[in-house]
């Protein structure tokens, strides 16, 4: 089973935090949905022994587009390639596109779960953050989602400058009071060249603090586990049966396709990512050309995305693997890394496998770091 990710590199303003690629005009929409298009024809090959089991709409903010535009990307899909009969199909939205009218659209057609971008219900965290949505319409649009959709899930961010535990625990209840059966939360990250790093350059805002995102991390700990929700991976929590399906085949290894500028795709042996400049990819697609570049993954590699996808989620970092897949070397120096961790109780082995502590998880990414291997097999 494998994926496809769709990436819509359009958004209505840009956030002061983000990095991912996009544009705020859409003057040149149909020339992209043409090119995306044409990209999934380009592609097939590729899955000819696949079967596709998720579809992700991502971005960028993917819910600008029309239902029908959407439907025309979906249709292109099941034309070229093998799907599922029921595959989960994901669109990323923001509250300010979900209108009654559209939020029934979407749900008479194959779209069965929406990823809504709250990221906060405060008003002053919005403004911060410079989302195009404001408070009153993050909750209309849950109130009305939740009528039409059973599979949704809401976008938090904590750590945010300014924000006290009681106003991120407010936001945890205000998300779970709608009884959606998943969150993904992610700590405020400082990228370089955004409008937030250079607001805190100026002292505009104020830096980002590591000690109060750790404890409004293990606030979302306490308050998934104690509602239901499983902490499957470090940023993900779902009820059962509701996890991401296609976030967790990424963090398995799976094969996706990546669609659309600065989208990654990925084969278990090669990873690609198409070019990052609208233009430039439609004229390519234009072409009949591929925007990509692709690098061979070497086995230090590939152990090194193993180990730091496995430990961000519960079925973590499998040793008897590490062993059939990477060898010996690789298995030995895994577990002389790790000795450190367990004594520090961050890391913990269970049935041969390798796995974060409730203590341990916050810092996951920085313990993955310190196990990965360096060109032992090169």
């Amino acid at each position: 089973m494998s994926g496809i990710y769709i990436h819509i590199p359009f958004c209505k303003q840009a956030c002061h935090y983000c990095d991912f690629h996009f544009s705020t005009s859409m003057g040149k929409k149909d020339a992209m949905l043409s090119a995306i298009k044409r990209e999934l024809v380009l592609r097939k090959g590729e899955f000819k022994n696949e079967v596709v089991a998720t579809i992700y709409f991502g971005g960028g903010t993917p819910s600008v587009l029309s239902t029908e535009e959407i439907q025309g990307i979906i249709n292109s899909v099941y034309a070229n390639y093998s799907v599922v009969e029921r595959p989960e199909i994901t669109l990323e939205a923001n509250p300010d596109d979900l209108s009654e009218d559209k939020i029934r659209a979407l749900s008479k057609s194959p779209i069965n779960r929406l990823s809504i971008g709250v990221q906060s219900f405060f008003e002053e965290d919005l403004k911060m953050m410079n989302r195009a949505h404001n408070s009153k319409e993050a909750k209309k649009s849950l109130e009305i989602a939740t009528h039409y959709f059973s599979n949704i899930s809401i976008d938090l961010i904590y750590g945010l400058p300014g924000m006290s535990n009681q106003r991120w625990e407010e936001n945890i209840a205000l998300a779970l009071s709608f009884g959606v059966p998943h969150i993904s939360s992610y700590a405020l990250t400082v990228e370089p060249k955004t409008a937030l790093a250079n607001f805190i350059k100026k002292g505009i805002i104020k830096p980002v603090d590591d000690e109060v995102a750790s404890a409004h991390f293990n606030i979302l700990l306490r308050e998934m586990e104690a509602n239901g929700l499983d902490a499957y991976e470090t940023s993900n929590f779902g009820k059962p049966g509701f996890y991401s399906e296609n976030n967790t085949a990424y963090w398995l290894g799976k094969k996706y396709i990546g669609v659309g500028p600065s989208a990654h795709s990925y084969d278990g042996i090669r990873r690609g990512w198409n070019i990052n400049n609208n233009a430039k990819y439609v004229k390519a697609l234009a072409n009949d050309q591929l925007p990509m570049e692709v690098e061979v993954l070497s086995e230090t590699d590939r152990y090194n995305e193993y180990v730091m996808t496995g430990l961000r989620t519960i079925w973590g970092v499998s040793l008897t693997r590490i062993y059939s897949d990477f060898g010996a070397n690789f298995h030995k120096y895994l577990l002389q890394q790790a000795e450190k961790h367990i004594k520090q109780e961050l890391l913990v082995v269970e049935n041969d496998t390798l796995l974060t502590t409730k203590k341990g998880k916050f810092l996951a990414d920085g313990i993955a770091s310190d196990l990965f291997m360096i060109n032992l097999s090169e």
